[in-house]
């Protein structure tokens, strides 16, 4: 799923800063864009451990 979201993701970027160099610029094409790559963010970020997760484990295990 990964190989397949991280080039999406990026062909949305292009897309946006492509459009936004346009002297007429279409504000859906960009909106589209945009909430595609934060879509693709979301499902990335999803499977990233939190940095919290390993503090939390030990104090669950200190007060037993």
């Amino acid at each position: 799923m990964k190989k397949i979201l991280i080039p999406v993701m990026i062909i949305a970027i292009i897309i946006a800063i492509n459009e936004q160099s346009k002297s007429d610029k279409n504000i859906y094409i960009m909106c589209v864009a945009i909430a595609v790559f934060m879509f693709g963010m979301m499902r990335l970020s999803a499977k990233t451990p939190s940095k919290n997760q390993d503090n939390t484990d030990e104090n669950d295990n200190q007060t037993i």
